[in-house]
């Protein structure tokens, strides 16, 4: 019997509390870790994140069995939680820490995001040119606990967030609503 192996996905998608449960929902994915990555800071904390002078996004980093759910369906989770042509942030939260980005760790990734991109731009689905960044792996720093699993330990403050930011209305209307 083989043992499974299981790779590593990174993406940026604004606030991290959002971008946990879309994937913690879906077999094969063994975990999701909010924290951050891409800046030039060692060890980064939430505050200093924050202060945008660390040159880190907020991101979520995701173990997954390649066996069970594949790198190109986490990509098209991962683009149906964001304004992909949102170039300062996501909703109300703005600065380069809430940009987007899929950072891959290896070549077919690369590869995988960069058709992924392509094909959403080709699709007429958004007015505006897509601006998530596709940018190479680098450390990435765990956020704080309390920051883990947020929509789990906190689900009612979650939920008001995820509405009074606009996320909710946005992915509905433009992911699931068909509209532009």
């Amino acid at each position: 019997m083989v043992a499974n192996s299981v790779e590593t996905a990174t993406f940026a998608g604004g606030c991290f509390w959002c971008m946990v449960k879309p994937f913690d929902q879906f077999e094969g994915i063994e975990r999701v870790i909010s924290g951050y990555t891409g800046g030039h800071t060692e060890n980064p904390t939430y505050e200093e994140v924050c202060s945008e002078t660390t040159g880190h996004f907020e991101a979520v980093q995701i173990t997954y069995d390649p066996m069970i759910i594949s790198y190109d369906q986490l990509l098209t989770i991962f683009w149906s939680q964001i304004d992909p042509t949102d170039p300062g942030g996501q909703f109300y939260d703005r600065g380069d820490s809430y940009r987007t980005a899929i950072f891959y760790h290896n070549e077919t990734q690369k590869q995988k995001a960069e058709f992924s991109k392509q094909e959403l731009e080709k699709s007429n689905r958004f007015s505006k040119t897509v601006a998530t960044h596709i940018l190479p792996a680098k450390t990435f720093y765990p956020a704080e606990d309390y920051h883990q699993d947020y929509y789990k330990k906190n689900p009612a403050h979650y939920t008001r967030y995820q509405i009074g930011s606009g996320r909710k209305a946005f992915i509905e209307r433009h992911w699931y609503g068909g509209e532009k």
